[in-house]
């Protein structure tokens, strides 16, 4: 293992861990990445849920017990995962204590099939808050049009929230100012400003995966010439907009009130394309107070083999910008693409919730008491 992810917490960048199970919890092994490898949060969502508990034995005794009360399938899932990330979370607190709340942070996200639904959305964000009973629990929130006036009620009544699924730089514009308007929600309430926290998800390697497809199918060199940059494009963008938010004359009013940054996470940080170092979204999105939440495998790669050069966001919008336009100079909309990604990655959660819903009514029917 070489100092990389040192390097990379001492320039700024919060690391997390994108996967949790039980096994994880129990064996120590999270515990160990924490001691170890500088990480200092987790983020969870339906298809890590859906793996960890199809997954090895280690949920049959709660299952075997949420049988026997012939509990509702729904019920079960919250159960294991809101116990799952209540762990997580008492494991992290010395990380959260030690950053005044910044880090040691574990995210639960609110049920995928509600993305459409505000007061749904809001509603179960209030119920996960409450069963988790954390303070150091995320609420994740989809950035859907939908998801976004439910951000500003959630962050309003003092919950700390994930914002995910966000791809497009106009969305990303749409969830500061909600939060910004749930912090001044909150403020009017009367509610304490420096315990609330909240990091907004872009997400990045899918947008590669999507544009560098389009240019494969245009063919030219040109085309081939632009594969693999726009995904970084779009975030060094993203972090030109949190700095222009969070250095405006509305921030700097709940700046004085002891408010807290909304940090940019960089999310969906496993390369997708093997051409391409494994690393990649990882060594280029080095800039200060951001979050990366990287699968094991890209944890893994970075201690072995990252290469951490300081900032490498900073200086690099305009040529950011000419590269998003050099893209869509060839066909490629932009617009299209984000909005495609969004549409896909609600439906891929709802998918991962669906089959997570089949496999632990399957465990629930196996480990069910017989009847007699």
């Amino acid at each position: 293992m070489t100092d990389a992810l040192k390097r990379l917490s001492e320039e700024g960048v919060a690391i997390w861990l994108d996967d949790l199970s039980r096994k994880r919890i129990t064996s120590g092994n999270l515990a160990e990445l924490i001691d170890q490898q500088h990480v200092v949060g987790v983020t969870t969502n339906p298809s890590i849920f859906q793996k960890a508990i199809s997954q090895g034995d280690g949920y049959d005794q709660q299952l075997s017990d949420l049988a026997a009360r012939e509990v509702t399938v729904e019920e079960a899932i919250r159960m294991i995962t809101t116990a799952d990330v209540r762990d997580a979370a008492d494991i992290l607190r010395p990380v959260f204590d030690a950053t005044g709340g910044q880090d040691g942070r574990v995210s639960i996200e609110v049920d995928p099939r509600l993305a459409h639904n505000t007061k749904a959305t809001t509603a179960e964000a209030k119920q996960l808050a409450w069963l988790v009973d954390r303070p150091n629990a995320l609420i994740k929130i989809p950035a859907t049009e939908a998801g976004i006036p439910a951000i500003t009620e959630v962050i309003g009544l003092g919950i700390s929230v994930n914002v995910t699924l966000i791809f497009s730089l106009e969305r990303y514009r749409k969830v500061m100012d909600a939060y910004l308007a749930g912090l001044e929600k909150a403020k009017e309430r009367g509610l304490d400003l420096s315990t609330i926290h909240s990091v907004a998800s872009f997400f990045v390697s899918r947008v590669d995966t999507e544009i560098d497809k389009r240019l494969d199918g245009i063919g030219t060199d040109e085309a081939k010439a632009l594969k693999g940059k726009a995904a970084l494009a779009n975030a060094r963008l993203a972090y030109e907009a949190y700095e222009e938010v969070f250095s405006s004359d509305r921030w700097a009013a709940l700046d004085k009130a002891q408010a807290n940054k909304q940090r940019p996470l960089w999310a969906s940080t496993g390369v997708k394309d093997p051409a391409y170092k494994d690393t990649l979204y990882v060594d280029e999105l080095v800039a200060p107070n951001t979050v990366n939440t990287m699968p094991e495998a890209t944890l893994e790669a970075t201690g072995d083999h990252g290469n951490i050069t300081g900032n490498t966001i900073a200086g690099t919008y305009d040529q950011a910008r000419a590269e998003i336009a050099a893209v869509e100079k060839l066909g490629i909309s932009y617009d299209e693409v984000v909005q495609l990604l969004e549409d896909e990655g609600v439906e891929k959660f709802e998918a991962s919730w669906t089959d997570l819903l089949k496999s632990t009514e399957a465990e629930l029917k196996r480990l069910a008491p017989s009847k007699g």
